[in-house]
This record gives structure tokens, sequence and C-alpha cells, in this order.
């Protein structure tokens, strides 16, 4: 048994909660928030579980393996370097910190106390993803030319962190674990704020990569529509991941192909002569078999600690996107 803490139980909190529970190998023993009602919320579904409001007590418990943590990001660097002092595994809500060098400083202390520091990225751990990349590195798609991802929605409204930090790292992380965690060659972005003066309610973010990638981001709570969709563009065909659509991934047999022209000397040799053949072919809906995506990703987290399995979101991935959102602002 992995005896673990949770601190936080607010948007996600109950989310993560209500996995570490049903895995049979972890033992929640604590539960830490500030709020009164969110205490009095965990009591009456998992009364076996001690609620308080002070991080101390999970600190100097020794039988403590792990902490949880899913509080607001501006509290997440001070909790993360408490736990890890205290010789604790952590797993840490995205984005684990603002900046690449608040996680530097997280990754020597993990690094001299052997302990596991891994991040909520949880569309790392879903099925049509996984599926995604697959069909990526199969060579399927063929030459990958760009990326476009949409996280679109009407609220929920944040003062804490503003649309690209709220949402993009969900869009940053699928596409380096998609890419296999490249260097991209530059980023920029355009925002602004409507609604609260200094966070931007709308985000466009653009990424180059190596070898003419590109990735385009759109983060958005001032939508009409709900929208959680990427899409790449191959050389040979086309995928669409669309999250809250039945058939999570698409591929189109679709492409724009090169057809050599009969030369003068009826020939093929000349490369600069060709005409362009726009092809449309068949659609193909894999099906998926999900498995809630949390579940796998705590199940990773144990067996990072338990077997020393490389862990799929730890620094050396959350670093890459932590400094793409860093550079983005």
């Amino acid at each position: 048994m992995l005896t673990v803490a949770q601190i936080g139980c607010g948007y996600w909190g109950p989310n993560l909660l209500r996995n570490l529970v049903a895995i049979d190998n972890y033992e929640v023993k604590y539960l830490v928030d500030n709020s009164a009602d969110r205490r009095k919320f965990v009591n009456q579904l998992y009364p076996a579980i001690k609620v308080c409001d002070d991080l101390k007590i999970v600190l100097e418990d020794k039988s403590v393996d792990a902490v949880v943590i899913a509080t607001p990001v501006a509290t997440h660097f001070d909790i993360a370097m408490a736990c890890l002092k205290a010789g604790k595994h952590i797993l840490v809500e995205k984005p684990i910190t603002r900046t690449v060098k608040e996680l530097e400083v997280l990754e020597g202390i993990a690094k001299k106390n052997g302990l596991v520091v891994m991040v909520g990225h949880t569309f790392i751990y879903n099925a049509a993803v996984r599926y995604l990349k697959e069909l990526i590195q199969s060579g399927e798609l063929g030459d990958i030319r760009y990326i476009d991802s949409q996280r679109l929605n009407l609220g929920r409204v944040r003062n804490d962190v503003d649309a690209l930090w709220n949402f993009a790292p969900h869009d940053v992380s699928i596409i380096q674990f998609l890419l296999n965690d490249p260097e991209p060659l530059s980023v920029t972005k355009t925002g602004m704020d409507y609604i609260q003066e200094g966070i931007n309610d709308v985000v466009f973010m653009n990424i180059v990569y190596p070898n003419k990638i590109m990735a385009n981001i759109h983060v958005s709570w001032l939508d009409p529509r709900k929208v959680r969709r990427m899409v790449v563009v191959g050389s040979k065909k086309m995928a669409v991941y669309d999250d809250i659509s039945e058939y999570k991934i698409a591929i189109y047999d679709k492409g724009v192909d090169r057809l050599a022209v009969l030369g003068d000397n009826m020939d093929f040799d000349n490369p600069n002569v060709f005409k362009l053949s726009l092809r449309n072919g068949d659609l193909y809906l894999p099906k998926i078999n999900f498995v809630e995506p949390l579940k796998v990703e705590l199940s990773h987290f144990m067996d990072c600690i338990e077997n020393k399995t490389e862990c799929l979101t730890g620094i050396e991935h959350a670093k890459k996107v932590v400094s793409i959102l860093e550079s983005a602002s």
C-alpha cells in the first residue's frame, strides 16, 4: 500500500480523490483544505480520511509516502518544495510552476532525496491521445506539417491565472508528447483582456518547431461553443482528435499530391514541372477503448514510485511545457 495525502479539494480535487480512493493500492490518509465546506464535503463522502487545514500534519507524518497537490497555481511551488524537503513524492496539478527556474529548484531537491516529481498533464494518459501518437510514429500520416488546437468554452472565468496558463498547458503538453518533446525554434503569442485588466480571456499562440512543423493554439473562456479539438495535418493523411465527440479520432485520407507532367522530351525527368491533384479519400473512425485518464495517471504515479519507471510527465516534460508558456508570457 502507498499512503498518500491530498492537498486541495476544489474544482479538480474531487476527481483526483475519487480515483485515489478507487485504486486498491492507495491508502488516502489525509485531505488538507483551508475551506471548512470542502473538508465537510470530503468527510461526508469518505469518513475514513482525516481532514484538516494544516499541511504540517502531513509533512511530519512519516507514514505518508506521497502527496497529491491540487491547489491554486500560485501555491504550487511552496507546497511542492515543502513536501519534497519532507521526503514525500509529489504529483502536482498543471502547471507545476510558473517559471523554469522554480521547476529546477524542485528538480534539485527531488534528485537529492531520490523522489518522484510528476505533473498532472492528464491528457498524456488519454487513450485517444496515445492512439494519435502511435498514428504519427507509424508514419501513416506522413511528415507532420502543422497542428491546430482549440480549447474553448464560455467560462469558467479565473482571476488567478489567464486563459493561457489555465488551458494551454493541456495543448502544449499534448503537442510536445506527440512530437517527442522537441525544442521549439520560436514561440509567439497574442492575447487580450476584456473582463479583468491584465488577465487575458483569449489567447492565440504559435509555436514553430524544426522540420517546418508549426503548431497553433487557440484558448478562450469567452467562446459560445465548448470545443476540445486538435487537427494534425500530415503529408499523407490528416487526423482530428475531438475530446467531446463520440468518435475521439477521425483519420482523413485527404491531401494534395504532386503529379509529374510529361515533358517535351517525352520524359518525367524535370522535377520542376508538375501539377497538383487534390486527394479526397476515405474517412476512418477507429474504436478507442476508453479508460479514465486520471486512473491511468495515478496508476503510473504509483509505478514510478514503486518500480522506478520513467515518468511520462516528469520534470523533463514539465520543463518543456513551462518553458513554452513562460516564453509566450
